[in-house]
């Protein structure tokens, strides 16, 4: 062990302990060496490596979450293990301590100052890092959505195609199988064929894919089913990406790809209503909170009698629904997301008839893991691509994102809606059972669905 570490009182390890206590209110759940080599904390948990005394001075200018984040992503923090089983182990050992932050006094403050001080500190505040959102003008503004999601999504089309599998797909898988012969591009067919299907979707039907993203259900849907999709996106990087796809595919006569806000959509050249399904994939978290009303108003809009619209969403509790102020900063800027039943309500407030609920909160664990495996994998890559600093964002975001889905912290449900027609009737198939049949390793989506489709005027069972 350090010299330091043995002697109490004579390292930076030591004389920062007692801050430390003071603003966790209790005993740091993680072993802490510091840039002079000293130690305190447990033995037996995870080593936080703090490497420079600007670590310090981050967290003195901003305390808390993203003090913490920030230093990660520099560098001037790190953990010395790996990072999933790093924080995994600290959020159990608050758990299992029940600690609470509490609110430190000036007092306190000062002393974490003088502190500071002498183990030299203090300083004027360190640059932010250049991954961090800066956004402007009123929340949900058309102009400030675009650029909310222009810094997530426009990262480039060259970082998501190293990120993701060939599907492109950027949402949460639906994992049927297990094991060597099922990859995640397998779940994620399966996640698209099961809403073709949720959905109803056969050759000739209307989609509107609102936040169609790199285009995986817009192609699936069109190039599986010979369904006719309106596909939209607020981000550019994704418009032409789905477009050349399109073309690349031979789907010009079934796929309309257009670069805009939802709020635009019937000012689409040629746009007419009556879609016989809508699908919005996880795209309704950057909705906004006030916004939601009048975009669940949209969905009943553009559906004609007996449509069906299909919202896969995140869902959080009223506590931090913008994910945190690292995700807020850093990943998804002015997110928004709620509790399901808020959800369904606002749903059902606009008319339409929520007809099935699913939760995908296990399925978004190995989603995710996936992800943050390729990252590692080719960690060289990433960093050539965007740098040291964005790829030390995407490695939190990811670690951090699997754990939120893994303690319950968060969820992910696909919600299946109608707007049933003058009469009260639905058009549903009596049972799911057409939903799932055939999905899996190594099978092939349908052609069309099980399910009796969906015409417009014609009765089916009692529903779900």
């Amino acid at each position: 062990m350090n010299t330091f570490a043995e002697t109490p009182g004579t390292g930076a390890a030591q004389r920062i302990a007692p801050v430390i206590e003071q603003f966790l209110g209790g005993p740091p759940p993680v072993r802490i060496r510091m840039w002079d080599g000293s130690e305190t904390g447990p033995e037996d948990a995870p080593t936080v490596h703090v490497r420079s005394r600007r670590a310090l001075r981050r967290l003195l200018w901003q305390p808390g979450e993203l003090g913490l984040a920030e230093a990660y992503i520099t560098g001037d923090i790190d953990i010395a293990d790996d990072l999933a089983e790093g924080l995994r182990a600290m959020r159990r050992a608050s758990r299992e301590q029940g600690m609470r932050l509490p609110r430190p006094r000036m007092a306190d403050r000062l002393k974490a100052a003088r502190t500071a001080l002498r183990l030299g500190a203090v300083g004027p505040r360190p640059p932010v890092p250049a991954a961090r959102a800066g956004l402007s003008g009123a929340l949900h503004s058309k102009a400030r959505d675009r650029a909310a999601i222009s810094h997530h999504y426009d990262l480039s089309n060259a970082f998501y195609s190293l990120l993701l599998d060939e599907t492109m797909a950027y949402s949460c898988g639906y994992w049927t199988g297990t094991g060597p012969d099922y990859a995640p591009a397998d779940a994620q067919r399966d996640k698209l064929e099961l809403i073709c299907r949720k959905l109803g979707l056969r050759s000739g039907a209307r989609l509107l894919d609102i936040g169609c993203g790199w285009g995986s259900l817009t192609l699936h849907a069109a190039g599986r089913h010979g369904v006719r999709v309106t596909a939209v996106t607020l981000a550019k990087e994704q418009a032409a990406y789905v477009r050349a796809q399109v073309e690349e595919r031979g789907l010009q006569d079934l796929v309309e790809v257009h670069n805009c806000d939802y709020r635009d959509v019937a000012g689409i050249p040629g746009f007419r209503g009556g879609y016989d399904a809508v699908s919005t994939v996880e795209m309704g978290e950057h909705v906004g909170d006030a916004e939601y009303p009048a975009f669940t108003a949209l969905l009943h809009s553009v559906l004609r009698p007996q449509g069906r619209a299909l919202v896969q969403q995140m869902s959080r509790g009223t506590t931090a629904p913008g994910g945190g102020a690292f995700i807020e900063s850093y990943i998804a800027p002015d997110m928004h997301m709620r509790p399901l039943g808020e959800t369904v309500g606002l749903l059902e407030g606009a008319g339409l008839e929520v007809r099935d609920v699913e939760s995908m909160r296990e399925h978004y664990v190995l989603t995710v893991e996936a992800w943050h495996r390729t990252l590692e994998e080719r960690w060289p890559e990433f960093v050539a691509l965007v740098g040291e600093e964005t790829a030390r964002v995407w490695r939190l975001y990811l670690v951090g994102g699997a754990l939120a889905f893994e303690e319950r912290r968060m969820g992910v449900d696909q919600i299946l809606s109608v707007r049933p027609d003058a009469d009260g009737s639905a058009g549903m198939p009596a049972t799911r059972h057409g939903w799932y049949a055939g999905l899996g390793a190594g099978a092939e989506p349908a052609v069309h669905t099980p399910a009796e489709p969906v015409v417009a005027g014609q009765r089916h069972g009692s529903g779900l």
